[in-house]
């Protein structure tokens, strides 16, 4: 007669043919199989073939692979059908005009957002002219600005608890992120501002692209003038980049056909200038579209342009490096790859995102391809009914990424599969 422990491990064999709603009333057959399938590995198989990446601690201290696989496939589903339950969602009235933009003061990281948490805080800035700070938890009104002209941007500075804002008469401005007293403001005469800002060497750093096609840095919340380079000529400076390790600035725009982005070396923008002015370099591109700094390589750039063709786009990566010379210091912008990318010439919102040194993200109209850096296509989908407006790689662990893409209308969770990497999509 066959031990009780070789009928177990046949049953495991054979529940893995089943799906988790058979496996679920398979168990109510007898006391040995509710036994057999509530064993661990089975649903941690179950939740590896359907989402690649698995969170175990989001469940606390009640941990059970069955529990998640469960809990998770019940919030997919009210999600799929706009209903609540399993997930927060949150409704922060009081402006009267247009939210410009919705960012974490306290309480995020851009990896993990928690809204569970009664400390996360969120600054929004409309076009009524006010920015606003909420407490998500309880929905509360924390504070509001006076009213300025409408604003444009919002930045925050989770470290600092600084909120930054622009507005259409090009007046930046920091504010107190726990109080909404305003520090400082500094007047760009544009009407169009992006903002970057970053720390670099225990220093604060705002840097702004304007209109008239410069770059100019500003130090301290006290925003006290450090430099200002001229871009490009005639045309707003819409690209606006940091690599990870802060060395380098990549500014340009999206609007001119014959211009290219400039990589700057950030020590020059943010140091007291000398006659020379900042250091600068080129890229060999021009068309500019989109571009991002690979996380995990900070000295490489990618770069959406267009090709030689005038019709076609291409994708080309670069390394930047400094070359210290015995009478001059140069930046060196070096080709590593290049390659053509399914794109008309009339495709316009492209988004390009990375999180790791592997592959990248790329979104234009309601599709999104996923490319290795050596230009190997490795997954696309077209889910969306409406153009995708933004897309965030969120997180990276060894081979799954987490992205967020935003597309009008619709909200939908997709696994991607590929040789090389394993992805959950979310979009909203």
């Amino acid at each position: 007669m066959d031990s009780p422990q070789l009928i177990s491990d046949c049953l495991i064999q054979v529940f893995t043919f089943l799906s988790d709603a058979d496996l679920i009333s398979a168990s109510g057959v007898c006391k040995h199989w509710h036994e057999v399938a509530e064993t661990p590995w089975l649903w941690w198989r179950m939740c590896l073939h359907r989402w690649s990446f698995c969170n175990l601690s989001a469940l606390g201290s009640e941990q059970s692979w069955k529990r998640y696989f469960l809990q998770r496939s019940h919030l997919e589903i009210k999600m799929t059908k706009g209903r609540s339950g399993g997930y927060t969602c949150k409704s922060l009235r009081g402006h009267t005009g247009r939210v410009v933009g919705l960012v974490y003061l306290q309480g995020n990281s851009s990896q993990l957002p928690n809204l569970q948490s009664s400390n996360a805080i969120v600054c929004s800035a409309s076009s009524d002219g006010t920015v606003r700070a909420w407490n998500v938890q309880n929905d509360g009104l924390l504070w509001c600005s006076p009213v300025q002209s409408p604003l444009t941007g919002i930045l925050t500075d989770e470290e600092c608890k600084v909120v930054i804002t622009s507005d259409s008469t090009g007046l930046v401005k920091t504010w107190q992120g726990q109080t909404g007293q305003e520090v400082a403001s500094y007047s760009t005469a544009s009407p169009h501002c992006t903002l970057l800002q970053y720390n670099m060497n225990n220093s604060w750093f705002l840097t702004i692209g304007t209109s008239q096609g410069s770059v100019c840095t500003l130090a301290d919340c006290s925003l006290s003038k450090k430099s200002n380079v001229v871009v490009c000529d005639s045309f707003r400076v819409d690209l606006l980049l940091v690599s990870p390790d802060k060395k380098w600035i990549m500014a340009g725009t999206t609007e001119g056909a014959d211009s290219s982005p400039k990589v700057i070396f950030s020590e020059s923008l943010t140091s007291s200038s000398g006659d020379e002015g900042p250091l600068s370099q080129l890229v060999p591109v021009s068309g500019c579209q989109a571009a991002v700094f690979i996380p995990t390589q900070p000295a490489r750039l990618a770069v959406i342009h267009h090709s030689a063709n005038r019709g076609d786009k291409a994708l080309t990566v670069f390394d930047v490096s400094i070359k210290k010379m015995k009478y001059k210091t140069e930046i060196q912008v070096q080709q590593v790859e290049s390659f053509p990318l399914p794109l008309s010439s009339w495709s316009s919102g492209l988004h390009l995102a990375a999180k790791s040194s592997n592959c990248m993200v790329l979104a234009a109209g309601e599709q999104l391809w996923v490319y290795s850096l050596k230009g190997v296509l490795l997954s696309s989908f077209k889910d969306h009914t409406g153009p995708i407006t933004s897309i965030s790689v969120v997180c990276c662990l060894s081979f799954d990424l987490l992205m967020n893409i935003t597309s009008p209308g619709i909200s939908c969770s997709r696994s991607v599969m590929s040789k090389i990497t394993e992805m959950l999509v979310f979009a909203g």
